[in-house]
C-alpha cells in the first residue's frame, strides 16, 4: 500500500475516520457470521469425528470471533474526534486493538502447542478420525480463504492496519485449515499421528503470527517512526513549498494509521514574522493534503543567504 503520494484516482483518496469505521464494521460483522458458523461446526464435528486437528482449528476460529469483537470495539472508539483528554484523536485505539489481537493469537497458539505435545507424547491415545472431519476441514478452508480476500480488499481500500491484521488473521485460519485437512487425510490413510501433528503445526503458525502482530503494535505504541522512504517524501514536500530554504530535524511517530510530524523549517531571516508564519501554514497544508499526516508541528528558523566572495 502506498500512502506517500496524493492519489490521482478519486476512489483512492484518504478516507475519513467515519468512513473507515463504517467499512471496518461491515467487514467485521461478515467475519463474525462466518466464524460463528465455523466455530460451532468445527468443534462439534471435531469431537464427534475424534479429530484433535479439527478441534484446534475450531478453537482458532473461536479466537477469531473474539478478535472480531475487539476490532468492532476499537473501530467504534477510533472514529471519535479529538477532545481535551485526547488532543491528537483516538486513532491509537486501532494500534491497541492490534496488540490485543496479537496477544490473543499468541495465547491461543501456545495452548494449541501444549495440547498437541500431550498427544504426541502418548501416540497410542490417538484415534482414527471419521471422514466427515475431512469434508468440514475442506469447507472451512474455502470459507476462510474467501473471507480473507474480502477483508483484505476492504482494508486496502480504507488503508487500515487494524483491518489488515484481522484479514491476515483470517488467512492464517485458511492455512491452518489446509494443514488440518492434510493431517486428517493422513490419519484416514493409516497414519493416526498426523492429526495431532497437524494441530502442532497450526499452533506454531498461530503463535508466530500472534508474536509478530503484538511486537509491531507495541513498537507503534512506543512512538516508532515511519519508514525512511515516507520521511523523505514528507521532507521533499516541505522543501518544495515556496519560501522554504531548508528543512531539518524531521521527526515522525505513528498515531494509528496516521502520522504526527515535527519539523524545523528554514526561511529567509530578513522576512517578517507574519510572512514566516504564512510559509509554515502553507507547508503544513501541503503535507496534510499529500500524506497520511494527522498533524504537523513546525518551528521556523532564520536562514541567511551565503555572501558572495569578493574579488
Amino acid at each position: 500500500m502506498n500512502f506517500i503520494e496524493l492519489p490521482d484516482d478519486p476512489e483512492d483518496t484518504q478516507h475519513s475516520p467515519e468512513e473507515r469505521a463504517a467499512a471496518a464494521s461491515r467487514s467485521t460483522w461478515v467475519s463474525v457470521g462466518v466464524n460463528l458458523v465455523l466455530t460451532a461446526t468445527q468443534i462439534v464435528v471435531g469431537v464427534f469425528a475424534k479429530s484433535q486437528g479439527l478441534i484446534a482449528d475450531g478453537i482458532h476460529s473461536l479466537s477469531d470471533l473474539v478478535a472480531d469483537f475487539v476490532v468492532l470495539f476499537a473501530g467504534h472508539y477510533s472514529k471519535k474526534d479529538a477532545d481535551e483528554d485526547y488532543p491528537y484523536g483516538h486513532q491509537r485505539f486501532e494500534t491497541a486493538a492490534s496488540l490485543v489481537l496479537g496477544s490473543l493469537l499468541l495465547a491461543v497458539g501456545l495452548g494449541m502447542l501444549w495440547s498437541a505435545f500431550r498427544k504426541l507424547e502418548a501416540p497410542e491415545t490417538v484415534q482414527q478420525v471419521r471422514v466427515v472431519a475431512l469434508w468440514v476441514a475442506a469447507g472451512a478452508l474455502v470459507a476462510k480463504e474467501t473471507l480473507f480476500r474480502y477483508m483484505l480488499s476492504v482494508a486496502k481500500r480504507v488503508k487500515s492496519s487494524m483491518l489488515v491484521a484481522n484479514a491476515w488473521h483470517a488467512r492464517s485460519d485458511a492455512a491452518s485449515s489446509l494443514v488440518v485437512g492434510v493431517g486428517i487425510a493422513g490419519n484416514l490413510a493409516g497414519y493416526p499421528i498426523l492429526d495431532p501433528l497437524a494441530a502442532l503445526i497450526v499452533g506454531l503458525m498461530v503463535t508466530k503470527m500472534g508474536w509478530e502482530f503484538a511486537r509491531d503494535a507495541l513498537h507503534d505504541l512506543m512512538d516508532r517512526a515511519v519508514d525512511e522512504q515516507e520521511v523523505q517524501a514528507i521532507r521533499q514536500t516541505l522543501l518544495e513549498t515556496p519560501g522554504i530554504s531548508g528543512v531539518h530535524d524531521v521527526r515522525t511517530r505513528k498515531m494509528g494509521d496516521m502520522i504526527v510530524v515535527d519539523a524545523h523549517l528554514e526561511v529567509e531571516a530578513s522576512i517578517s514574522v507574519e510572512a514566516g508564519h504564512d510559509i509554515a501554514v502553507a507547508a503544513r497544508q501541503r503535507v496534510l493534503q499529500r500524506h497520511r499526516v494527522l498533524n504537523l508541528m513546525t518551528h521556523v528558523d532564520p536562514w541567511k543567504r551565503p555572501e558572495s566572495p569578493r574579488g
